[in-house]
């Protein structure tokens, strides 16, 4: 049998912070969040390779429409949202891309992403944006019913089409 494991209650508000890219303080809290989300089965389960994590948060400031979301509580950071700014032909607006989505282990389950979420959608709204946009594996369950809480629902232009699918190709 499983022992119960206990999680962190949230005892104190969670506090929401655009990043500043270069407070090194964000910088620090933005690798260790998304190397523990890389950790994770659902980010691929391999830590974030060094020559990654050295140019990670440099390489994101140099692009005017990234973004991203630092939940902290008592200071800690236990959450993050990379975002990044695009353009929808179909609308002639901006729209926001939501690119990653982390909480640390021990604070999933507290309404986390449901605030970070927020936040991005505040900033959406402030810049013009007709829609978020985001992907998310079909076995990652979780996180598919916190966005469907949230109100995204699957990519479709006509139902007789189905849904669209996600694709990549390295370089």
């Amino acid at each position: 049998m499983k022992p119960d494991v206990m999680k962190p209650a949230v005892k104190t508000p969670v506090e929401l912070v655009t990043a500043d890219y270069h407070n090194p303080g964000h910088a620090a809290d933005i690798v260790r969040l998304l190397n523990a989300y890389a950790l994770d089965p659902m980010g691929g389960g391999k830590s974030l390779p060094a020559s990654v994590t050295a140019i990670l948060v440099s390489e994101l400031a140099k692009r005017p429409y990234a973004f991203t979301v630092i939940a902290y509580v008592d200071e800690l950071a236990v959450g993050l949202i990379n975002c990044f700014e695009a353009f929808s032909t179909f609308a002639a607006r901006p729209l926001i891309n939501i690119h990653d989505v982390v909480v640390d282990a021990p604070w999933r389950g507290h309404g986390i992403s449901q605030k970070m979420l927020d936040k991005v959608q505040e900033l959406a709204i402030e810049k013009g944006c007709c829609k978020m946009t985001l992907e998310v594996l079909r076995g990652n369950k979780t996180a598919a019913n916190a966005y469907e809480k949230f109100g995204f629902n699957p990519y479709s232009l006509d139902p007789q089409m189905g849904d669209a699918v996600f694709w990549q190709k390295w370089l």
